[in-house]
């Protein structure tokens, strides 16, 4: 029989799991349920924690795409063709709407790196 302690122990080490993933890993529908929550808090949103969280893995996912889009340029062929000078911005009203278009199936099983791509590839296209 498991003592209390290891039982304990082992249930925040699974509470914990989705706070250990990489940056940049989270899937879009976690991301649109923290956001969500946040929203509802109002202006206390800006002393919870997740603020942060949220920041931190859209900045994460931001710089996978551009050492990937380094890489695609290096090789000669770039998946997108942004602004040059880091003039490519988005604001966090269209990196939801962004997250939105994803069906929700869909959602649970793409990472913030891959919607952060996607949005590149589908708003700076190569002409």
């Amino acid at each position: 029989m498991k003592s209390i302690t290891a039982i304990i122990g082992g249930s925040l080490l699974l509470a914990a799991a989705p706070a250990l993933a990489n940056p940049g890993e989270m899937s879009v529908a976690t991301f649109l349920a923290k956001a969500d929550a946040l929203r509802a808090k109002g202006p206390a949103a800006l002393f919870s924690g997740d603020m942060k969280v949220l920041k931190s893995e859209g900045e994460a996912a931001g710089a996978a795409y551009r050492a990937r889009l380094a890489a695609e340029r290096a090789a000669g062929r770039p998946s997108s063709c942004p602004p040059p000078g880091g003039k490519a911005r988005m604001s966090s009203d269209q990196l939801l709407a962004h997250l939105r278009a994803y069906p929700a199936p869909a959602r649970g099983g793409t990472t913030m790196k891959t919607a952060m791509a996607d949005y590149f590839i589908k708003t700076y296209p190569c002409r």
